[in-house]
């Protein structure tokens, strides 16, 4: 077929406006700044997704977050299956998977004026992999708590010791210091924690410490509120030992005193308890401090018949009001048959020089068939109560189980049953204060 020039030239048109076509529809290449542009989109659209797939609370960005808030995963039709978080100083952060690996929560509470962030693995509704995280920042308190334990760094105490807290403001959150507190014992016990007032809590084993034991506590206190806006910002830590039982048993009937050392009678020596005017209390005490002489004062104003002022040596005290175990030569020709003293048990000087020099602070100390009973807290008086009410001064209701692990909070009912006995494996039934403690 014969082209004309003007078919050619049609031809050459419609090319024209076919590559004018071509180059309207193609993509001017990208500058650096809108490809980085378009990849932050991807980017934020990834992790919208992801964020939506896997929920952490607090959310990203948050400030002021209350520390007793925990931290929660949670996936939206997935499961999680890895949560780390990070600090920088901070407490470390452990939690637990529940509902089946949908969900995941911190266990203690986090520290105040700490940022942390969270990263959460997890997979989707479609069981593609998904990861996810949140930064925020716990609040600075305005009112702050401390605590202080009386037991020191590698001190030695007796098989009655109680763990004894102190607080330097009133806590009325007493369950959640509570959960705070983890004890490992180097060998297994069984106790509980006990609320002597809002500022005073003790631990004491069901039955006497084992001897040789280790304790070693650990409060995690910073970050728990102890009281409305008022938050503990410090740990406190301790280890100390448990030494040999050494065991007091004083008879204000017999004039005796029975001394067990590792469970076996080693000493009985004769004694004088108070007289009928001034009883020695009744109860399970333990010893609190010693020393050699004590000046002791008493029996009404100087000059009276029964005043008196002497320095008396060889001395253990049980009771803060004045109660001890100590030589008393001038009454040697009494012990054993007659009670005559002010209400401390006199001891023959060589017997007493003794037992002070064994005598450590926690020593159980029980006083037997005086007419007075003892009173609550005049002395480290915990061993006063039967174990089942002890139990009513935790705030969680709780028994503790201690051992190399750490320790549990567990139920009372599921402890397993008593067997220690008297008067060396635990304090003697109906031989404690018969009132009402500070249960509070």
């Amino acid at each position: 077929m014969r082209r004309t020039a003007r078919t050619y030239v049609g031809i050459v048109a419609a090319l024209a406006l076919g590559l004018l076509a071509s180059a309207c529809s193609s993509a001017a290449p990208q500058t650096p700044a809108q490809a980085s542009a378009s990849a932050s989109a991807a980017s934020a659209s990834a992790s919208a997704s992801a964020a939506s797939e896997l929920k952490i609370t607090p959310a990203n960005g948050s400030r002021g977050v209350a520390p007793s808030a925990h931290i929660t995963v949670t996936a939206a039709q997935g499961k999680v299956t890895k949560v780390t978080v990070s600090s920088h100083g901070g407490d470390p952060v452990t939690g637990t998977l529940r509902d089946d690996g949908r969900a995941w929560a911190s266990t203690l509470a986090l520290n105040v004026s700490q940022s942390y962030t969270v990263t959460a693995t997890g997979t989707g509704g479609s069981g593609q992999r998904i990861t996810t995280t949140s930064t925020f920042r716990t609040l600075t308190p305005t009112a702050t708590f401390s605590t202080e334990i009386y037991e020191g760094s590698d001190q030695t105490y007796g098989v009655g010791m109680p763990i004894m807290l102190i607080f330097s403001q009133p806590i009325t959150n007493r369950a959640a210091v509570e959960r705070s507190l983890q004890l490992t014992t180097s060998k297994p016990v069984i106790g509980a924690w006990y609320w002597d007032d809002s500022e005073h809590l003790d631990f004491r084993p069901r039955d006497y410490w084992p001897a040789d034991t280790t304790v070693s506590f650990n409060g995690r206190l910073d970050g728990v509120q102890g009281a409305p806006g008022v938050y503990g910002t410090a740990d406190l830590t301790q280890t100390f030992d448990i030494g040999d039982s050494i065991i007091a048993v004083a008879s204000t009937t017999t004039h005796f005193t029975q001394i067990y050392i590792n469970d076996k009678l080693t000493y009985t020596w004769p004694i004088s308890t108070g007289r009928a005017s001034l009883p020695t209390p009744d109860g399970t005490y333990v010893s609190v401090e010693k020393n050699n002489p004590v000046r002791m004062i008493g029996g009404g104003a100087p000059g009276s018949p029964g005043y008196y002022n002497e320095l008396v040596n060889w001395a253990v005290r049980f009771t803060f009001s004045g109660d001890y175990y100590h030589s008393a030569p001038w009454s040697v020709v009494d012990q054993g048959t007659t009670n005559v003293s002010h209400g401390c048990v006199n001891l023959p000087p060589e017997d007493a020089t003794i037992y002070y020099n064994m005598s450590i602070p926690g020593d159980p100390i029980t006083v037997t068939a005086s007419t007075a009973a003892g009173k609550w807290d005049d002395g480290w008086t915990e061993w006063f109560l039967p174990f089942s009410q002890y139990l009513r001064g935790s705030a969680l209701g709780m028994a503790v189980e201690a051992g190399p692990q750490g320790s549990t909070f567990v139920s009372p009912s599921s402890l397993p049953a008593d067997t220690a006995t008297a008067p060396l494996g635990t304090s003697a039934v109906g031989n404690y204060y018969a009132g009402t403690a500070n249960i509070s």
